[in-house]
C-alpha cells in the first residue's frame, strides 16, 4: 500500500473528491499535480486550483504551465506525422496524457511519493495512458486509480464534495464531460450517448460561427513546423491558439463520430479542433508537393499506425520512437506556405508553395512551354503492361482456361 500519491488533478469533480477519497479510505498523503496544457484558453486559474486542492486535503498543490513542451514535444511531432485517429481524429485528450505523466513522474521524484493517481473511469481510454505510459518511464511507482473502484455515481460524487466542504463547480444538470487543450476539446456523455441524437448547439464553444465575410490565412511552414501565419513569425503556443480562432469563427473544425476505444467499445465522440485539423490539412497538403511519390506513399501507410499508437497509450514506446525518426526524415525538405480559403462552414486548401517542390510546371503543363518527352510514353506504357498482357493472353479470359472435359 503506497504511503504518499501523487495525483493528476484537474479541478474538476472527480479529482477533487478521489483526493478526499484516497486519504479517508486509503489513508495517504495526496500531492496534486495540475498540468496546463492550454485548457479553458489557457487561462488556468492557479489559485482556484491550490484552494480546491487543500480544502479536499491535499498536502501540496504543485501547477505546471506546460503549453510550450506540450506544443513543442508531442504536438508538433503529430502534426508532422498527420496524426489522425481512424481518420478523423486528431488526438486531442491522447496526446496530452503523456505530457501529464512527464510530470507526475517528476513530481512523484521530488515529493518522495511511491504511487501516482488519475481520475480515470474502467471504460475509458485514458486510463490506459495514464497506466501505461506511467509504467513505461517509471517502473516501480504504484498507479492508484480511485475511480474506477469506488462505485460512487455522479451525484454521489457531489454529496461528497459537499459533506467534505469540497468546493465544487458541478451540478447534477452539467452532464457532459469535457477536456480541452491547445489542440482542441472533446465533449461526450449527455443525450450524445445515443449516436442518432444531434449535438445541441449549446456543446460548441470553439467553433461557433462569428465571421462572416470569406478571407485567406496562409499557413508557412520550416520542415515541417508551423512558424508562421500570413507572413508574421509567431511562437508555437500563440501559432496554434491563432490559427484556431480564426477557423472556428467560420464554424468550421467540428467532428461527429463513432470510434472504437481500446477496451473495446464503440463510442460516440464529438470533438471541436479547428486548429488541429486545420493544420494538418495543411501540412499534409504541402507534402504533396515536397515528398517524392514512393516516400509519400510509405508515410501515409505509417500514418495510420502511429495515431494507432497515440491513441492506445503507447507514446512512450519503441516503435513510436522509430516511427519518430521516420517522419523528422521525411521533413526535410516540407517548407513553404499553404493558402487556406475560408468561408462560413468551410475550410478548404486552395494554394500551396515550396523552395523544394517536386512539381515541374514544364513537365505539367499542355501548354507551348511542354517538356515532357511524349515519344517514350510508348515503350513504357508497353513494358508496364508487359506482365498483365502476358496473363491475359494465357490465363486471363474463359477462352483461355483449361476445360472441364
Amino acid at each position: 500500500m503506497p504511503k504518499r500519491v501523487v495525483l493528476a488533478y484537474s479541478g474538476g469533480l472527480d479529482t477533487s473528491v478521489a483526493v478526499r477519497w484516497m486519504i479517508d479510505n486509503l489513508g495517504v498523503e495526496v500531492v496534486a499535480l495540475a498540468v496546463n496544457v492550454g485548457q479553458d484558453g489557457g487561462t488556468l486559474d492557479e489559485d482556484a486550483i491550490r484552494i480546491r486542492a487543500e480544502a479536499a486535503g491535499a498536502t501540496d498543490c504543485v501547477v505546471v504551465d506546460a503549453r510550450e513542451e506540450f506544443a513543442r514535444d508531442f504536438l508538433v511531432p503529430a502534426l508532422k506525422a498527420n496524426a489522425l485517429y481512424e481518420g478523423r481524429y486528431p488526438l486531442v485528450s491522447a496526446l496530452s496524457r503523456p505530457v501529464i505523466v512527464k510530470h507526475l513522474v517528476r513530481t512523484a521524484r521530488e515529493f518522495g511519493a511511491d504511487a501516482v493517481a488519475h481520475g480515470c473511469t474502467g471504460k475509458g481510454n485514458d486510463q490506459v495512458r495514464f497506466e501505461v505510459s506511467t509504467r513505461a518511464i517509471a517502473p516501480d511507482l504504484e498507479v492508484v486509480a480511485p475511480v474506477r473502484s469506488w462505485g460512487l455515481t455522479r451525484e454521489d460524487c457531489i454529496l461528497y464534495a459537499y459533506d467534505h466542504g469540497i468546493p465544487i463547480g458541478a451540478t447534477k444538470e452539467k452532464v457532459y464531460s469535457i477536456d480541452d487543450n491547445l489542440w482542441g476539446r472533446a465533449i461526450e456523455c449527455g443525450e450524445m450517448e445515443d449516436p442518432w441524437t444531434v449535438p445541441p448547439s449549446t456543446v460548441w464553444s470553439l467553433t461557433r460561427q462569428t465571421a462572416t465575410e470569406a478571407r485567406d490565412l496562409v499557413i508557412g511552414f520550416e520542415r515541417g513546423v508551423p512558424v508562421t501565419v500570413d507572413g508574421e513569425a509567431l511562437g508555437l503556443v500563440e501559432l496554434i491558439t491563432t490559427v484556431g480562432a480564426v477557423v472556428g469563427s467560420y464554424g468550421c473544425g467540428r467532428l461527429d463520430m463513432v470510434e472504437n476505444r481500446r477496451v473495446g467499445i464503440k463510442s460516440r465522440e464529438t470533438y471541436e479542433c479547428p486548429s488541429g485539423l486545420a493544420l494538418i490539412a495543411a501540412h499534409r497538403d504541402l507534402e504533396s508537393i515536397t515528398h517524392e511519390r514512393d516516400l509519400a506513399r510509405e508515410k501515409q501507410r505509417l500514418e495510420i499506425r502511429y495515431a494507432e499508437l497515440v491513441y492506445d497509450g503507447l507514446w512512450f514506446s519503441p516503435l513510436r520512437q522509430a516511427l519518430d525518426a521516420f517522419v523528422e526524415e521525411s521533413q526535410r525538405f516540407v517548407t513553404g506556405e499553404v493558402r487556406l480559403h475560408l468561408e462560413p462552414g468551410s475550410c478548404q486548401v486552395t494554394g500551396r508553395r515550396s523552395d523544394y517542390s517536386l512539381y515541374d510546371y514544364s513537365l505539367a503543363t499542355y501548354d507551348a512551354a511542354d517538356a515532357f518527352r511524349h515519344e517514350d510514353s510508348a515503350g513504357f506504357v508497353r513494358l508496364w503492361g508487359l506482365g498483365l498482357e502476358t496473363w491475359a493472353a494465357r490465363q486471363g479470359s474463359p477462352a483461355a482456361a483449361p476445360g472441364d472435359g
